[in-house]
């Protein structure tokens, strides 16, 4: 190069300068940016670097327990869990490994999840491992078996790491430990822990507990950051309830229901309330059929069988929705005559008749032209309030309808809470439907009068009758008395809540009086419980509008409403079977027998001890046969129909003699001793207990642990505990077991101890 081809001192400069306010240029540009990101925007980017970096997880929270009202558990929330699939890391396999994994994984928990989830197909969960997101839930709620599982097949293709795309994350389930106990009253939750049906759902919000969360670092695969990072907020239980509900009288309840419904071949379930009618609690809410809340949409063998006849009219929705619904506050129906105990209390609190006015029963009675018959052709002709309530005679019932009038009438419908829901704490309450005022003319009069073209839901009958035998209070229906948080400490207690008078205590004794005479002199005999004053009404309603709908007869409701103690009245029991097709569709012979079973049962659980009459107490004793040379088998059947016990002593094929002797009377339950060698050594020698004091429960209790047998006999009066105050053979007295003792019982109040 040349001297002249050099660049010149000036030049080099001004390169130099160029280059320098290049550099300048860009280092003000790239600072600015960054300023602009690290100050400006900073917060932002780093947020969303988190979002990115950080895997946020809900935890759930248990739902809160539900207990009966000794606090015996009737829901709870147990631990479950979540299988899911993180498939977003897949993505970044070889084409190979891809294919593996996506296989494996498909295959493995498909085989794994499919017994409990049909759907769960190895096509459908391969899609799953095809998708580009961070979670997705493979089976929420399953056991910890099926947990185990999952991560004993991860563990065993641990070679191919499939751990970094299945997770199994612990959640809640709701548990059910009586199965179909009250299923009805708690309803059942989803899959998502979010209560479906009753309690559950009305006190959702109560019982959801608030999700916890745990916060850790992950990158985009899916896998642990180098630096450890990690957050837990616990989940927080929800607020349990405690019910009114009496486990064992909801048992009961059920029990005699479901066999009556079985019995009966009910056509559309049956139903039963009891409630307290001085408080307004719920003891006890039946429905039959019902269905298990741990597997709630699971049909009835019954409902599988509809469902896949041939010409089939109805769906598995239609279905699974019947046997969920609460018949007792969801639906309404024709109370009948059961309704006669309204239509009483109305015309004797307005002083339009007494308990001894009479009326008329020719069998046919006319309103405006339209013709209405007894049930007793011929008619009962002249008869009292009393008897016609006894007699349940609707002509009577029309007559004193019509002197009430339709303003009165709708006066006392609408007080004793028919026009509006009772507000009860369960949802779906179905609302009346009723003749209002100004539609009800004389003819809307006979009919409603007693009880026909208007509906009303179970949960409203009783309670308006509980009103017209409890002195007259009209009371709020309620099935959760408390509840209470995760350290058991109370939240809210429920209160009786009267809402207001509906007739006076004196119109209320009379009413006491009329339903004591129905159960022991009308058709409400078969509601007859010895030793207890129990009163009540029989129903027996037509389904017209049904029966007009489908063209089908023979559609009716068979119910009975009753009380007890009925002087002294606590409970109240409604039973109620829903088209019955069985030998009898008839209140008195269909629902009364049930209701009887059932006071039989919860009277003496809950503290009430029997008060027998002579004849009572007579009737208990039955002839022992004469077993001897019968064998041990022959003589068991014979005992067991008459419900006697038999013991054998000795070795014997045959019976050589027996206490008590045949002929002898023994009450019922009591246990006859057969000796079956001739060894005089085998019979036992026992110590006659003192059974005075004691009430007639008490003396079987004392006679059975000893071994021998009583004999009831005695007087008793009304009001007052049957107490015994003789004994045929003292106390102390060295006995043969099986020996008989008669025990004389009468009013406590006489007994001098």
């Amino acid at each position: 190069m040349t001297e002249t081809n050099r660049p010149g001192k000036m030049m080099l400069v001004r390169i130099f300068v160029v280059m320098l306010a290049f550099v300048i240029a860009f280092v003000s540009i790239v600072g600015s940016r960054l300023g602009y990101l690290m100050i400006v925007d900073g917060d932002r980017l780093q947020s969303m670097a988190s979002e990115q970096q950080l895997y946020d997880t809900l935890v759930s929270a248990p739902r809160g327990n539900i207990y009966d009202r000794d606090m015996n558990l009737l829901a709870k929330s147990d631990t479950a869990y979540t299988i899911y699939l993180i498939p977003n890391g897949i993505k970044n396999l070889g084409k190979e490994e891809q294919a593996q994994v996506k296989n494996t994984i498909a295959s493995g928990l498909s085989q794994i999840l499919l017994p409990i989830d049909p759907e769960l197909t190895f096509e459908k969960i391969h899609s799953y491992t095809e998708k580009q997101t961070y979670y997705i839930i493979v089976k929420n709620r399953v056991d910890k078996s099926v947990a185990d599982k999952v991560r004993t097949f991860v563990s065993d293709n641990s070679d191919l790491g499939i751990a970094r795309f299945i997770g199994v994350d612990e959640t809640t389930k709701r548990y059910y430990p009586n199965q179909t106990l009250a299923s009805a009253v708690l309803g059942f939750v989803g899959d998502d822990n979010q209560g479906l049906a009753g309690l559950e759902s009305y006190y959702d919000a109560t019982l959801t507990g608030v999700a916890g969360r745990v916060v850790a670092a992950k990158n985009a695969h899916g896998d642990d950051m180098p630096f450890s990072y990690q957050v837990v907020e616990e989940a927080k239980q929800g607020n349990s309830l405690v019910l009114t509900v009496d486990s064992y009288i909801q048992h009961i309840a059920e029990k005699y229901l479901e066999q009556a419904v079985e019995a009966n071949k009910a056509g559309d379930r049956g139903a039963c309330v009891i409630m307290n009618v001085n408080t307004g609690e719920i003891l006890a809410m039946a429905v039959k059929g019902d269905f298990n809340p741990n597997t709630p949409f699971e049909l009835s063998e019954a409902d599988e069988a509809l469902l896949a006849e041939e010409n089939a009219t109805v769906t598995r929705s239609e279905l699974l929705n019947r046997q969920w619904r609460n018949k007792t506050v969801s639906d309404t129906y024709e109370p009948g005559s059961v309704f006669k105990i309204i239509t009483a209390s109305m015309a004797l609190e307005e002083n339009l008749t007494s308990l001894d006015h009479t009326y008329n029963c020719g069998y046919t009675i006319y309103v405006s032209g339209q013709k209405y018959h007894c049930h007793k052709y011929g008619g009962h002709g002249t008869l009292t309030l009393k008897k016609a309530m006894v007699s349940s005679c609707n002509p009577a019932f029309i007559s004193i309808g019509q002197l009430i009038g339709s303003d009165r009438f709708s006066k006392y419908f609408e007080a004793f809470g028919l026009t509006k829901k009772t507000g009860i704490d369960l949802p779906g309450e179905g609302s009346p439907v009723y003749h209002k005022q100004a539609n009800m003319g004389p003819t809307e009069l006979a009919s409603s009068s007693f009880g026909q073209t208007f509906k009303i839901t179970p949960m409203q009958l009783i309670t308006a009758a509980s009103a017209s035998i409890n002195g007259g209070y009209l009371l709020q229906p309620y099935v959760v008395s408390k509840i209470v948080d995760s350290d058991g400490n109370v939240v809210k207690t429920v209160q009786k809540t009267v809402k207001r008078q509906v007739i006076s205590e004196s119109t209320s004794e009379k009413m006491r009086i009329m339903m004591k005479a129905v159960v022991n002199e009308g058709g409400a005999s078969n509601a007859y419980v010895a030793g207890y004053d129990v009163g009540g009404k029989t129903g027996t309603s037509e389904k017209v509008a049904e029966m007009q709908a489908t063209g089908q007869r023979g559609l009716y409701i068979a119910s009975f409403l009753g009380f007890a103690p009925i002087d002294d009245p606590e409970f109240a029991v409604l039973v109620m079977i829903d088209e019955p097709h069985g030998d009898s569709y008839y209140g008195g012979t269909v629902a009364a027998p049930v209701a009887a079973e059932i006071f039989k049962d919860i009277l003496p659980y809950l503290g009430y001890e029997p008060q027998y009459t002579p004849e009572e107490l007579e009737s208990f004793a039955v002839k022992v046969p004469d077993l001897t040379g019968k064998t041990t088998e022959e003589a068991e059947q014979e005992l067991t129909k008459l419900g006697f016990k038999l013991k054998i002593v000795g070795e014997g094929e045959s019976i050589l003699s027996q206490l008590p002797v045949g002929g002898e009377k023994l009450s019922k339950g009591g246990t006859v001793i057969a000796y079956t060698d001739e060894n005089a050594d085998n019979v036992s020698m026992v110590t006659v207990p003192d059974f005075t004091g004691k009430t007639t429960s008490e003396v079987a209790a004392a006679a059975a642990s000893v071994g021998i047998n009583v004999k009831y006999s005695g007087n008793t009066n009304t009001g007052s505990v049957t107490v015994a105050y003789d004994q045929d053979i003292a106390q102390g007295t060295e006995v043969a077991a099986g020996t008989t003792v008669t025990v004389y019982f009468r009013d406590n109040t006489s007994v001098d101890l």
